[in-house]
């Protein structure tokens, strides 16, 4: 059985969500599926079953699949690091920080890694699913490409074409990605999937026409844009997200700081028909909200010191509201921040931090990585801690009166917890849950899509 790259016409055109659209689809044909990216570039990650870290999005596709997950789904990951360096994870490990030229000059380096892990999903698997990333025919780095040049050539994989048509230019999107592709992935090209359609379908019959006299490329369908409140894989993802809850009983906010992560975090809290969720990126008041996050934070000084610059760390301080911290937003919350390895500055830095919490987090090489239950402000939580910094004095969590902060990833998703926490705040809040809530909007978006797809005309291919 052939396996299949996922290319967008342009960025955010929706190959996260597809692809695990597509693998399912083929799942349910009975087929064993795993999703793969070999290069992302996210602040979002999570631990795996493994104990290896991966980007979220290719974490989601696995959960959607209920594959194991490890760190062969994800084989090199980049984050944000120090000035223009990024933190590189290869094989679920943390390697080294690297300038962004030195990352793309020994990328070569890289390619046993994604070679690697895409033959263990392959000895494995039917068919593996490639997401690619960005474009496919960036001319200047075809050569440095690993997600998509490198991985359709290499395993000659099929390729399925995906334009959002709501970005415009569809047509030069589809016309232009497929003609500059070198002649052999050409050959690969299964189809194209115009995505994101706002209005009747109908009304795109004539560009279907274009696109396969014209172009001579077979269209797979035309999608509908459906708003999808779950996986978020970056900040243009994030800003997408739709919510008009029509039973409000809280008002929250969250600090949206320059280099914030792991955004899933908020997705239940999204998901809430009784919560209204606003992402605070300036220094409006926060008198309004009834609760106030503190994300992760992927530099974590670098954005306490954007807190400073933009006054919203004195009026954290001041503020009377409850607060809650996770992971990078919960070291902030202590007295002292101490990078003295250069962990993530390019010099020694000692930072003062809001004072909530009397102890020094002190930023360690050695990244903890952990996925568990935890026993939490009086519940059994799964979550999953991924950080430098530690705490001697607090090194899970802290409580005292409206403050509240733990090291844990995914402390929403638990539905006791989260009832507990925002009915203390407003009695009249009832809660939901969010699983079932996760199971049946993923199980409906798919359905919606293979209703549209031309799902024999991608299983005749494979």
């Amino acid at each position: 059985m052939n396996n299949i790259s996922i290319f967008g016409t342009s960025s955010d055109a929706g190959k996260s969500t597809l692809t695990f659209v597509i693998a399912k689809i083929i799942q349910d044909l009975g087929y064993k599926v795993a999703p793969f990216k070999a290069q992302n570039v996210s602040n979002n990650a999570h631990v795996c079953d493994d104990g290896s870290e991966i980007a979220v999005a290719q974490y989601f596709q696995a959960e959607v699949l209920g594959v194991p997950t490890s760190y062969h789904l994800n084989p090199v990951l980049l984050k944000s690091g120090r000035g223009n360096s990024a933190s590189l994870i290869v094989e679920g490990k943390v390697v080294e920080n690297k300038e962004v030229l030195e990352y793309y000059r020994d990328l070569d380096l890289l390619k046993p890694a994604v070679v690697r892990c895409f033959e263990y999903l392959d000895a494995r698997y039917d068919c593996v699913v490639c997401e690619g990333a960005g474009s496919p025919v960036e001319l200047n780095l075809m050569d440095k490409d690993l997600s998509n040049i490198f991985i359709a050539t290499h395993f000659n994989t099929k390729i399925i074409l995906v334009a959002d048509i709501e970005k415009g230019g569809v047509f030069a999107s589809i016309w232009g990605v497929y003609n500059l592709l070198p002649e052999k992935l050409r050959a690969n090209v299964i189809g194209v999937i115009v995505n994101k359609f706002r209005g009747d379908l109908s009304l795109f019959d004539k560009g279907i026409e274009i696109i396969q006299t014209q172009f001579k490329i077979p269209v797979l369908g035309v999608l509908p844009y459906v708003p999808f409140n779950l996986g978020f894989e970056d900040s243009a993802s994030l800003k997408n997200f739709v919510q008009n809850p029509t039973n409000k009983k809280l008002d929250i906010g969250v600090i949206s700081y320059p280099t914030m992560s792991n955004y899933n975090d908020i997705e239940p809290l999204i998901a809430d028909d009784e919560v209204l969720v606003e992402f605070i990126e300036s220094n409006i008041s926060l008198q309004k909200f009834d609760l106030i996050i503190l994300p992760g934070s992927k530099l974590v000084i670098q954005d306490l010191l954007w807190l400073k610059k933009t006054g919203l760390f004195e009026q954290l301080k001041n503020s009377k509201k409850p607060i809650y911290g996770i992971c990078g937003g919960y070291e902030m919350m202590f007295e002292t921040l101490d990078d003295s390895l250069q962990i993530e500055n390019k010099e020694p830095k000692v930072e003062q931090g809001l004072g909530f919490i009397e102890d020094t987090i002190i930023f360690q090489k050695d990244k903890v990585l952990k996925k568990a239950s935890f026993e939490l402000f009086g519940h059994t939580l799964n979550g999953f801690e991924i950080h430098h910094g530690i705490s001697l004095k607090y090194p899970l969590s802290f409580e005292k009166d409206s403050l509240k902060g733990a090291f844990v990833h995914g402390i929403f998703d638990n539905n006791a917890f989260r009832t507990t926490l925002l009915k203390a705040i407003n009695p009249s809040y009832n809660g939901f849950d969010f699983q079932a809530y996760k199971t049946q909007t993923v199980t409906q978006f798919i359905s919606t899509m293979k209703e549209k797809l031309d799902v024999q005309k991608i299983v005749d291919v494979l």
